[in-house]
């Protein structure tokens, strides 16, 4: 995939900068530039044309073979070894980075956000001048997913289904002792739960740090990651979220089961967020907003009598967090369906996510992940919707 990064490029020129450049790792902007991320900080400088790299010799093959740089470069060439026995480390390298900088004519550089302080200030004592490209012009480039992206996204979602499938297997496979709910002869835990549906990405070449298993009042809280026991007619909120380890793309999926019978409260806030859901989708569409995704959740819940943070700034139950958000190299990313969402633009993909929550009550969480398109979306979730376990 080469990305079309002439955005970034006319920025650059509009800032009258010579080129855009990184310092770091494991940061999706980096790896969308240059296609490549390394176990430690790397510098990767974008020019208006091209990107180019400086590496450690354990990274230069790698490099060299795995990323879309015009060139490579090893800290050596710079003469990294003699500066830092000289003027120590820390100095060793501004200076090779400065020297780098210099081989590929650059006098000025724009600067992300999050670029190292130390750095920055560093490299201007070097008459680097330094300036912070503040409207992350490459996250937004990125939120428009090529056909390819689509794609990467469409398998990571695969593999998040046979992974809330086997999460449900385990739930609806339970007897129900003293309330809880029991596996093989014994309790069935979040954690148990979470290691199913683990095992089963990694047989789908996925991974995962942490995933969400929470039962009851865990599931009321949206973050919980859930512990312990998991109780019969107590809503269970699952939420995964894996990365695909040979593409780097994300996907995201949330349903909530029950074993058992459910409350008819419980029942009435799975269907009216079913109903807000649908809601969301509808308003789908390339020009519409986040904002108006939003609005429209808000409006179901609250008229069916649920608070929401539109109606009541101060509220802890009910619906207490944004409709969703970006995915595609991070699990969190542009655009934002929430009252600051902007313009929805054709290739993104959102997830869309309302819940109801209350620690007398449990919670509620309904995700799918969608592309938007001129007209509306495209599901990318292939999973069924319901609240009650057999």
């Amino acid at each position: 995939m080469e990305p079309d990064l002439s955005r970034l490029a006319d920025v650059i020129d509009d800032r009258g900068a010579d080129g855009y450049l990184f310092d770091g790792h494991d940061d999706s902007d980096q790896y969308y530039v240059c296609g490549f991320d390394a176990p430690d900080p790397f510098v990767a400088l974008y020019d208006g044309e091209g990107a180019h790299l400086l590496v450690s010799g354990l990274e230069y093959g790698r490099a060299v073979s795995e990323s879309r740089a015009d060139s490579v470069s090893r800290y050596e060439e710079y003469d990294y070894q003699e500066r830092a026995a000289e003027d120590g480390p820390r100095e060793g390298r501004l200076a090779t980075i400065a020297a780098f900088l210099a081989d590929n004519h650059v006098e000025s550089v724009l600067i992300p956000g999050q670029f190292p302080t130390g750095t920055a200030d560093g490299l201007r004592e070097h008459a680097i001048d330094v300036s912070v490209e503040s409207e992350d012009v490459i996250t937004e480039i990125r939120s428009v997913k090529t056909d390819e992206e689509i794609e990467h996204v469409r398998t990571a979602q695969r593999a998040n289904e046979a992974a809330m499938a086997r999460a449900e297997e385990l739930i609806g496979g339970t007897t129900v002792e003293d309330g809880q709910l029991v596996h093989d002869g014994e309790v069935l835990t979040s954690e148990r739960v979470k290691q199913a549906i683990e095992i089963e990405l990694l047989r789908e070449g996925c991974a995962l740090d942490e995933t969400i298993v929470a039962c009851g009042a865990d599931g009321a809280d949206p973050h919980d990651r859930g512990s312990g026991p998991l109780d019969a007619e107590e809503s269970i909120v699952v939420d995964i979220f894996p990365r695909d380890k040979e593409t780097g793309y994300h996907a995201d999926m949330t349903r909530t089961f029950l074993k058992g019978t459910a409350s008819e409260e419980l029942r009435d806030r799975y269907e009216i967020t079913h109903e807000a859901h649908g809601a969301a989708l509808d308003a789908v569409e390339a020009g519409a907003t986040g904002a108006d995704v939003h609005d429209a959740v808000c409006d179901v819940y609250e008229e069916a009598g649920y608070a929401t943070l539109r109606d009541d700034p101060s509220t802890e139950t009910g619906f207490i967090h944004g409709t969703g958000h970006g995915i595609g190299l991070d699990v969190h990313e542009l655009p934002r369906l929430n009252p600051t969402g902007g313009e929805l633009k054709a290739g993104q993909i959102i997830t869309i996510e309302p819940g109801l929550y209350d620690p007398d009550v449990g919670g509620i969480r309904i995700e799918d992940l969608v592309v938007v398109t001129e007209d509306g979306y495209e599901n990318l979730t292939d999973y069924p919707k319901g609240l009650e376990l057999a």
